[in-house]
């Protein structure tokens, strides 16, 4: 994920001239000779985040670090005054999140944002619009999947596949809504990739129910064992008919958003096809579904903070996620919970 934003960032940087990259930080020195003779970047290297701190070069920074750093490093940056772009999660727990964000909002109340990049996919917040215009009428569920066709790399460090996986998935459905819920709680099942793998996951298939009162419900689907290939779908029902964001069809260079009228319908009250991203060999896979939306978090970041203004995903957004991950986590529900059939 380091080499795809810092990619984008010299996109940005040719292309558009928002900003400049001056400096990429990695412990590991091979991979930085890589990365200078494979897009012929030209600023300066540090393998450690204390000499580029010392450096002083520059106040606006992306961490993206394996989720056990997330917190030591991000605070060093914003306490010498950076501001950040983190990677999900925030820390990769409630209790870490709560202290990063008592620290925070004590002290450094607009100096993070958290990358949540569905945000910033076209095809979602065109879904979006959809619904707030009344299109399917009253919306009484929402429901969004990820599902991975293989496990995570060897090395992976994951905190389970919930608070690790689902963190886009609840936000989404939190963004979408408007909306905290009330109650969660999960199912997880250990079913193939956690036989095979090497990261270590307490499940390699889980569902997060989260109700919000009475009247709404989001449904959260995540899994390592879509060995078809990458699977994002999210699905808006309405009492009028429903959105559809995206479906499997082994083809990610187009995400399909259609709306549904009741049956009966003779065609769809709204259809658009939006272009994936740039994937290949050695690519993760889900660039080629979110790799614009990759890029659009990070032209935000900037323009905020070249304009100084308030980052419109914090850590705040990553603690309300981790609130309902830990709630959810807190009711998990296996095989060994599920009643005998007589």
């Amino acid at each position: 994920m380091g080499w795809v934003h810092a990619t984008h960032m010299l996109e940005l940087e040719r292309e558009e001239g928002v900003c400049k990259l001056v400096a990429v930080v990695d412990t590991n020195p091979a991979r930085l000779t890589s990365f200078q003779a494979t897009m012929g970047y030209t600023g300066q290297t540090f393998t450690s985040i204390e000499d580029y701190l010392a450096s002083g070069i520059c106040q606006a920074t992306m961490v993206v670090t394996p989720t056990e750093h997330h917190r030591p490093h991000a605070m060093a940056l914003v306490r010498a005054g950076h501001r950040v772009l983190l990677e999900k999660p925030l820390t990769g727990t409630l209790p870490g999140d709560l202290v990063c964000c008592e620290e925070l909002d004590r002290d450094y109340p607009n100096s993070l944002m958290l990358a949540f990049q569905r945000r910033y996919d076209a095809a979602l917040a065109f879904g979006r619009d959809l619904m707030r215009q009344g299109t399917i009428g009253r919306v009484f569920k929402i429901y969004s999947a990820l599902e991975d066709s293989g496990p995570p790399p060897e090395g992976y460090q994951s905190d389970g596949i919930l608070p690790d996986m689902s963190v886009h998935n609840v936000d989404e459905i939190l963004w979408l809504s408007g909306s905290f819920p009330d109650r969660a709680q999960v199912v997880g099942s250990v079913l193939h990739n956690k036989h095979v793998a090497s990261c270590k996951e307490d499940f390699d298939d889980a569902m997060l129910y989260m109700w919000f009162g009475t009247d709404l419900l989001g449904q959260v689907q995540v899994t390592r064992n879509h060995v078809s290939g990458y699977r994002i779908e999210t699905v808006i029902y309405g009492d009028k008919g429903q959105i559809q964001v995206g479906h499997f069809a082994q083809n990610p260079a187009e995400i399909v958003v259609e709306a549904f009228g009741p049956r009966g319908t003779a065609e769809p009250l709204a259809r658009r096809v939006f272009p994936g991203g740039k994937g290949g060999p050695g690519a993760p896979e889900f660039l080629e579904r979110y790799g614009p939306a990759y890029k659009a978090e990070l032209a935000a970041f900037i323009d905020c903070c070249r304009t100084n203004s308030p980052f419109p995903a914090t850590h705040a957004d990553g603690l309300r996620a981790q609130r309902v991950i830990a709630a959810g986590m807190s009711r998990v529900h296996t095989r060994e919970d599920a009643a005998e059939i007589g």
